[in-house]
């Protein structure tokens, strides 16, 4: 199987990071509000499309400017 190019590196990052931090966020959210049942998931895929669809652009063009923040408070 053949690998994506390095260009596609940032923006692969931000969506996979995204992805799965929305995931399990919007999730625990919308259970320590409704609760665990039928409603409870449907509200959570619900939330979770919403603050994905937020939260990778965001990524995407924060994630320089907190890498470079990063590096200059962490001796390397």
């Amino acid at each position: 199987m053949s690998k994506l190019s390095n260009r596609f590196h940032r923006p692969v990052l931000a969506a996979g990071t995204s992805f799965f931090m929305t995931f399990l966020v919007s999730g625990v959210a919308t259970w320590r509000i409704l609760g665990w049942d039928a409603a409870m998931v449907r509200n959570w895929m619900t939330s979770w499309m919403i603050s994905w669809a937020v939260a990778a652009p965001t990524m995407y063009f924060v994630m320089p400017i907190v890498r470079r923040v990063v590096c200059r408070i962490i001796d390397e």
